[in-house]
């Protein structure tokens, strides 16, 4: 209970709606089938929840529902908790704008050709949302060491890859982890590539998402270009 309470909010948030929704689920108090995201009922039938509730469905209580909650919780902590220190506001505008790039791709992918077929396949973004976090995290973080499995070691610029290679590797689908990539390297660019070509910043958060937190006055500049993401290899001490 030390270390729930110990989670910053929105991963906890996060965290907890998705346990009782799963749970919900698997002990039948609610279906899935009211949840799963649908363009044509959330458009033709004004059934806007499917735009959240997706979100929070993870299958069944399962290892491997387990498993994505373990990188779910792991690396929207990290975040949350570094990254975005006394920037819950704009944390929680990442989430919600990767949300939103992942709902659109599947909303105008379905027009597609050729990938259509893959993309009406996914009705729960809760994974891909949780791929792009990683994704992120690891932009922001290229020279952590990292183990797999114990059998080899790698920075943690190339998690996202070593992820969607053990998806391949194992037969499942590789889509929603895809999109998961998409859209965090399409937050990276905006957020962190882009202002440093340009002097620009097009991601601001509202000043109404700031009105909903306390973040203790924290003014946000745009980061020098001399500044890196993460420290190099050398000034690391941990595995």
């Amino acid at each position: 209970m030390e270390w729930y309470k110990q989670m910053p909010i929105i991963t906890r948030s996060y965290l907890t709606a998705a346990f009782v929704t799963t749970a919900a689920c698997t002990l039948e108090i609610i279906s899935p089938y009211s949840l799963y995201l649908n363009p044509k009922l959330v458009v033709r039938r004004y059934e806007i929840w499917r735009l959240v509730t997706n979100f929070l469905f993870f299958g069944k209580l399962d290892l491997d529902f387990f498993f994505h909650m373990f990188f779910l919780a792991r690396y929207c902590k990290l975040l949350e908790e570094n990254s975005f220190r006394g920037r819950t506001a704009d944390f929680f505008y990442m989430v919600l704008f990767g949300a939103t790039t992942l709902t659109i791709f599947v909303f105008f992918g379905g027009m597609i050709p050729y990938i259509s077929e893959s993309l009406a396949s996914i009705i729960f973004l809760g994974n891909s949302l949780t791929f792009m976090m990683v994704y992120i995290w690891s932009k922001q973080n290229p020279f952590i060491p990292m183990s797999f499995l114990g059998l080899f070691t790698f920075t943690a610029a190339y998690l996202p890859w070593v992820l969607l290679g053990f998806t391949v590797l194992v037969g499942a689908n590789t889509w929603g982890d895809f999109l998961g990539l998409i859209a965090g390297h399409t937050y990276y660019y905006l957020e962190d590539v882009y202002p440093r070509m340009t002097g620009r910043r097009l991601l601001k958060t509202p000043s109404f998402i700031k009105c909903l937190f306390d973040d203790d006055g924290v003014d946000i500049v745009d980061r020098p270009e001399n500044v890196r993401f993460a420290p190099p290899p050398q000034d690391l001490h941990q595995d």
